[in-house]
């Protein structure tokens, strides 16, 4: 056990790229700045940037709630490296130790947590879902939503320590976990699980500028060119409507249908992970605990059974159609709106009078 009294305050890395915040930075500034406050009024949030020419973003920063921006810029930062980023993120949490690093369970993420926390010689809790530090908000949690026993916790505990809940064995549990003997308390969180604050346009904050310590030797790869997919990329995260097929479509050709539903109301195709298990859709389109965790406006739940896995995923929806033949299974009753009835005849109908309902 270390001396910790110098470690404080809460970073985020804030994801960027090609100058262009990723929806998980900005969603983790919110819950860091929660995070700090419960912490204590000397804990600040601090949103980490890195790449170059990036300062720019500390204004967004701001509004969503990021008492001081870091910024840390190199023409060798340009572009993402595991190495590179590694190195100055390292160099900069030994400088300044903060108490809590969170990262977005994105590609680059899930790449570059691992590695610092390697160096750091601390924890990594992966694709969390859940972020508390009082035991008496994370008591609540466990009888609300889980079967965890409370033996040996108490509400009045002054333990400020972050508790880092994420699904294990596939989901079927959830397992939160603490790391009491060292410092930076680090963990990656999956996107679309925090709610955003709402901007205040015009806020401001601390700029600080981190002269990093980089040089071309330091990074082992060279990059030779960016080339970006042209297949067409699913944005589940940031969807307003996603129309979801499960088990129930019968096999692949199902998704056509659900393809034509998605079109009409302008949404996104989402799946359950039975469909993407079966090979009827590329995982991309998985929603739930071991897929993407959504918030849409509308979710349409297509012959989809409704498995506490896929709940956790689009439960926070602010509309739920579910369509099925079955009426006691899990989604109906969890549906704002329940559809018996055989798919294939009820989203025909739903597709021929949405003109007509959104006219009216």
């Amino acid at each position: 056990m270390k001396d910790f009294s110098e470690y404080k305050n809460v970073w985020v890395f804030c994801e960027q790229r090609s100058g262009k915040l990723m929806n998980v930075a900005l969603e983790l500034v919110g819950e860091g700045h929660t995070l700090s406050r419960e912490i204590g009024p000397d804990c600040k949030l601090v949103a980490l940037l890195v790449g170059n020419n990036v300062e720019g973003l500390k204004d967004e920063l701001y509004s969503y709630g990021a008492d001081s921006v870091y910024v840390i810029e190199d023409d060798l930062l340009e572009h993402y490296t595991t190495d590179g980023y590694t190195k100055v993120i390292v160099d900069a949490v030994n400088e300044y130790k903060p108490e809590i690093v969170l990262f977005g369970a994105t590609h680059i993420g899930r790449d570059l947590a691992p590695r610092v926390a390697a160096r750091l010689n601390t924890g990594l809790t992966a694709d969390c879902t859940r972020l508390d530090i009082k035991v008496s908000d994370y008591m609540d949690y466990l009888e609300t939503y889980t079967t965890a026993s409370l033996a040996g916790l108490d509400r009045d505990d002054d333990n400020k320590g972050l508790k880092q809940t994420r699904p294990a064995f596939g989901g079927n549990l959830m397992a939160t976990i603490v790391t009491p003997n060292t410092r930076p308390q680090m963990a990656t969180v999956r996107p679309g699980v925090m709610a955003k604050r709402e901007p205040v346009n015009g806020a401001s904050g601390e700029l600080v500028r981190v002269k990093p310590d980089l040089r071309k030797e330091d990074i082992n790869v060279e990059l030779l060119n960016v080339v970006k997919a042209a297949r067409e990329m699913v944005s589940l995260t940031d969807a307003k409507i996603i129309c979801s097929g499960g088990r129930g479509l019968g096999g692949p050709e199902g998704f056509k249908l659900i393809k034509e539903l998605a079109d009409k109301v302008g949404g996104v195709v989402g799946s359950s992970r039975a469909a993407v298990d079966a090979g009827w859709i590329d995982p991309s389109h998985q929603v739930g605990q071991t897929g993407t965790t959504v918030k849409p406006d509308i979710y349409f739940a297509c012959g989809i059974s409704g498995a506490i896995q896929h709940q956790a995923g689009m439960s926070d929806s602010r509309i739920i159609v579910a369509i099925n033949k079955d009426p006691d299974c899990p989604m109906m009753k969890l549906a704002d709106y329940a559809v018996e009835g055989d798919l294939y005849k009820v989203i025909p109908e739903i597709i021929a009078l949405w003109d007509e309902v959104r006219e009216g």
